[in-house]
């Protein structure tokens, strides 16, 4: 992890780890932050994009998944 990239956390589950990422709408410029969650969607934080339901929407426009690309 790069000290320029502060919202990228490690997260352990069980023997796998990863970091946590964020992914932007194209459509709103929404930003989906996998360590905070979308609490207004009952997704709790530490979910990562690829664990959202295949219905979730961007909160903001009701954007698809599809719309969202990751944030490098």
């Amino acid at each position: 992890m790069s000290p320029g990239e502060p919202w990228k956390r490690l997260k352990t589950s069980g023997r796998k780890e990863y970091y946590m990422e964020k992914w932007k709408c194209t459509l709103c410029d929404y930003v989906y932050d996998e360590a905070a969650g979308d609490a207004d969607s009952g997704v709790e934080p530490g979910t990562a994009f690829d664990d959202l339901p295949d219905d979730w929407v961007c909160p903001w426009c009701g954007a698809p998944k599809d719309a969202f690309e990751k944030v490098e």
